[in-house]
């Protein structure tokens, strides 16, 4: 066999099902037969915001591996179950993505499946888990989970509902910290079952002011999960006002709040805060382009080596049972339902589950 079926973009606004050639195997990768797909944001957006044409869409997949490429230093074999993570819609590679019957994969930052978790949940753990890698532990220096802090101290996890968002809570509740949540309050009851220590109402008109009045002006980490709208001015509202004291038990960079967002963020609120953001396509260790001719970021080595030892430690979680899936709406229809998929994320119908598809048995 040497043709699959793919989701490719065909111009802006559209994406079908194509009969493409199965992609060659660099030495770096590994070949996935795809079982289940996850949608995230930003599948839409590159459909509808940043298309490439015949790029193919998708980013989170579970699957067997098929093949290993000679330089992938993970132990995977032929028949590994593995949770995956792609450049879906990639400008550069119009190869790259998960919405597919089989994917090329950088070997070394997947997550090895264990037993205990079904192919449709592991469909959902590869952008949220790169992503709190880097925007947590990365860019904000917190303590991991298996050296954690040795006396709690908060973090806000703003858009703790989101994919990303549940990921982080679990993962801070592991390194010791105290997760305070922004999300709708339907969602309230799934990010306490996670961990979330208090949940506040984004839509509150005194949400910041209500969390640094909660944290008596002691927050001095926020995730935004979000990025977008009001998100980066709701955290700054409720990060501390104060440099950290010398009481606090881990003192960011220069003793200033920090804020890590999940996209560039233009016209930040706070010159008083140290803010960074994150683009997960970094640990794929290629040069890459936010669309067609868009912004250009080179290659980042750096980001590879934490996410590949990130993904090790991901992976031990996950085998102790100690991180779970994000909720999830199982849907029909394959790479052919994904389009109904992405429409209603676009339209803001989906809140507090991942939309997963299945590809193959």
């Amino acid at each position: 066999m040497s043709t699959m079926k793919a989701l490719k973009i065909v111009s802006q606004g559209e994406a079908t099902v194509q009969e493409v050639p199965i992609p060659k195997l660099p030495p770096k990768c590994i070949l996935i037969k795809t079982r289940y797909v996850a949608l995230n944001p930003t599948d839409w957006k590159h459909v509808h915001m940043l298309a490439q044409p015949g790029a193919t869409v998708g980013c989170d997949l579970s699957g067997v591996v098929v093949d290993v490429g000679a330089e992938v230093k993970k132990p995977f074999k032929k028949g590994d179950r593995v949770a995956g993570l792609v450049h879906g819609a990639n400008a550069m590679n119009i190869e790259d993505g998960a919405f597919a019957e089989y994917v090329i994969a950088k070997g070394d930052i997947q997550i090895l499946v264990p037993d205990r978790v079904s192919d449709e949940d592991a469909a959902t753990f590869g952008v949220g888990v790169a992503t709190v890698g880097s925007a947590v532990y990365q860019k904000m220096n917190l303590p991991w989970p298996n050296a954690p802090a040795k006396e709690k101290f908060p973090i806000l996890i703003y858009g703790g509902s989101s994919a990303t968002g549940a990921m982080a809570i679990q993962f801070a509740k592991l390194s010791n910290l105290d997760p305070i949540v922004t999300c709708s309050p339907h969602n309230f009851q799934y990010c306490e079952s996670l961990g979330a220590s208090k949940c506040f109402d984004y839509n509150s008109p005194t949400c910041g002011a209500d969390i640094r009045a909660y944290t008596n002006n002691n927050l001095f980490y926020a995730l935004d999960c979000i990025s977008e709208g009001s998100s980066p001015q709701i955290c700054c509202d409720a990060l501390s006002s104060s440099t950290a004291p010398s009481t606090h038990p881990y003192p960011p960079k220069d003793n200033k709040p920090h804020y890590s967002a999940i996209l560039p963020v233009e016209n930040f609120p706070r010159e008083d805060v140290t803010h960074s953001f994150t683009l997960a396509y970094s640990v794929f260790g290629e040069k890459f382009t936010m669309g067609p001719g868009g912004p250009a970021f080179d290659v980042a080595p750096e980001d590879v080596e934490y996410q590949e030892k990130f993904a090790n430690a991901a992976t031990q979680l996950l085998a102790e049972g100690k991180i779970i899936p994000h909720s999830k709406d199982v849907r029909k229809g394959g790479l052919q339902g994904i389009l109904g998929g992405m429409d209603d994320m676009r339209n803001g119908k989906v809140s507090g589950k991942k939309v997963v598809y299945q590809i193959a048995e």
